[in-house]
């Protein structure tokens, strides 16, 4: 209860309770590592170009390897850096608020 409170406001309800001591906030994890990002970004275009590669070879086979390339990135690298890296990325942020951090005391 605050102590210049007037009765008046304790009986209105206004009347608020002393502040409360600081608690301790734990800081948002920063961005992951150049390290970590690689292999999630590795995670999202290695499946796509595998798929891709599956998907355009029975009318690419003629095709200069170049042309192939091309067409294939065409495709993966939007979807891979609007769509894939994202979610992967929204993924691993999720994991690492849940998992416990060492040395922190429960």
């Amino acid at each position: 209860m605050n102590p210049n409170a007037t009765p008046a406001d304790v009986r209105d309800g206004l009347a608020q309770a002393a502040p409360a001591a600081p608690t301790a906030q734990v800081a948002p994890a920063g961005p992951p590592s150049v390290h970590v990002r690689a292999v999630i970004t590795w995670l999202a275009i290695f499946p796509l170009v595998a798929i891709g590669m599956l998907v355009i070879a029975p009318f690419s086979e003629s095709w200069h390897p170049v042309l192939r390339a091309f067409v294939l990135t065409l495709v993966v690298v939007p979807v891979a850096v609007y769509l894939v890296v994202p979610r992967l990325m929204r993924a691993y942020g999720a994991l690492r608020r849940r998992a416990p951090r060492s040395g922190a005391s429960a």
